[in-house]
């Protein structure tokens, strides 16, 4: 299972924790299998069937360049991480 930290704003659907076990191969069926844990919070990370513009996906230590299709190790790390802007 892939331990998903959760961003402060997903917290509210997940009862306030900051992170959950989800059983997942892929990001995409991480995230469907979040939405099905915790309703609301699919539409947080996916548009138009990818990451939202502005969100990265941290899987284990690297940002993922494959977005929705890449491949979960068990036991994985997983933190979805906002773009930071300002001036």
């Amino acid at each position: 299972m892939a331990t998903v930290f959760l961003p402060y704003a997903l917290r509210k659907y997940a009862n306030g924790v900051e992170q959950v076990e989800v059983p997942a191969k892929t990001l995409r069926e991480l995230v469907d299998n979040l939405e099905a844990a915790y309703p609301g919070t699919k539409e947080h990370l996916v548009e138009d069937d990818r990451l939202k513009p502005g969100l990265a996906a941290i899987v284990g230590h690297v940002a993922t360049r494959r977005g929705l299709l890449q491949k979960l190790e068990p036991d994985t790390e997983v933190h979805f991480i906002t773009a930071i802007s300002g001036g």
